[in-house]
């Protein structure tokens, strides 16, 4: 119940909904969920569905200006991240977080987030697996592939963030590939795993359509 309160809660509105499930929870039984097969009938559905591209990003005059543009799904809001006097852009690794792309408008809780950094000669894996250093301290089941980014060669890794902060270990993955520009990361987290798999459909269609900005 709390999951799906959160799909329509701001982040100020967070804390009071949790507060209202708990004192709730206390005079009512929790309704039981239907049983799942691993990795959940409704996940694997909603990876293999197609995805309506919504627009694009990553071209001067859009709402985040990248070294390459994308296609985003429909609903999917980007937003320039912007670079704090003081302590200047989040950093892992090699890559500065430039852009957010919320996945709430469209009924998900996560973002499809991109990064920047380093320069042309980079290796894109080795930026990658720096990246996943920085991004997941602690983490399991992690697999790193060759694959394409649209006209780019590109590193791919999945793995399962298994941080002491969160209730139970949650699925992730990203990719990274080098321009002229500079290295480029996708990252997919998501609330849980289910979110993060329901959010693939989007993040496939933006690794399918990258292209030069």
């Amino acid at each position: 119940m709390v999951r799906g309160l959160l799909r329509g809660a701001g982040a100020g509105l967070v804390p009071a909904v949790l507060a209202m499930a708990v004192l709730t929870g206390c005079s009512a039984e929790p309704e039981p969920e239907p049983d799942r097969p691993a990795g959940g009938a409704k996940a694997a559905t909603s990876a293999a569905k197609s995805v309506t591209k919504g627009g694009t990003v990553g071209a001067a005059g859009s709402a985040c200006a990248l070294p390459v543009s994308f296609d985003l799904a429909a609903d999917w809001k980007p937003e320039s991240v912007k670079n704090d006097p003081a302590f200047g852009l989040p950093k892992q690794g090699l890559v500065n977080l430039v852009c957010e792309i919320d996945a709430k408008p469209a009924g998900n809780i996560g973002f499809l987030r991109v990064w920047t950094g380093g320069g042309s000669g980079d290796d894109a894996r080795k930026a990658l697996e720096a990246f996943v250093a920085a991004e997941a301290k602690s983490r399991d089941k992690v697999a790193y592939s060759a694959t394409k980014a649209g006209e780019y060669a590109a590193a791919e890794v999945t793995y399962l963030n298994t941080s002491e902060f969160l209730d139970a270990p949650k699925k992730e993955r990203a990719l990274a590939f080098t321009t002229p520009r500079g290295v480029v990361v996708l990252h997919l987290g998501g609330f849980d795993s289910q979110e993060h798999e329901e959010m693939l459909p989007a993040y496939e269609l933006a690794k399918k359509s990258v292209r030069g900005a």
